[in-house]
């Protein structure tokens, strides 16, 4: 995929988690369906993903074989942008952690995930031929 289209591509991921995030249905605090929370924060971090791979991509980062842990992208946003890195963190401890991993329904604790999520992946947007203006925050 070329860099210009990794911005629309992680925004769709995004959008897609939050269709799906739409099905688990609220109450008060909570999403009520665990399934569909496990998969929409499992999507909107792929989405995180996608973005980090197009930044490394423009900035020379030596690509790892096989699959990418965490701390690939932890150590290599680290010499990047340390802002970015708390968004990772972030994102990374509420979506694919909390959410996904352990189950977590708390819609502040899930939306704090994508609020993080979007953060890096509009950070990247000057970076993109395709970046035009998002309708997320």
């Amino acid at each position: 995929m070329e860099n210009g289209n990794y911005y629309k591509e992680a925004m769709r991921y995004i959008d897609n988690a939050r269709a799906t995030l739409k099905l688990a249905g609220k109450q008060d605090r909570n999403y009520l369906d665990e399934k569909y929370v496990h998969t929409a924060c499992g999507t909107a971090y792929n989405g995180v993903l996608k973005a980090l791979n197009m930044l490394f991509n423009i900035k020379n980062v030596p690509k790892k074989k096989g699959r990418k842990s965490i701390e690939y992208y932890q150590e290599h946003l680290a010499k990047i942008d340390r802002k970015l890195l708390n968004y990772l963190n972030n994102s990374y401890n509420s979506l694919h952690i909390s959410g996904y991993y352990d189950g977590n329904t708390d819609t502040k604790v899930i939306e704090s995930g994508f609020e993080n999520a979007i953060l890096i992946i509009n950070a990247l947007k000057p970076y993109s031929k395709n970046g035009m203006k998002s309708k997320h925050k």
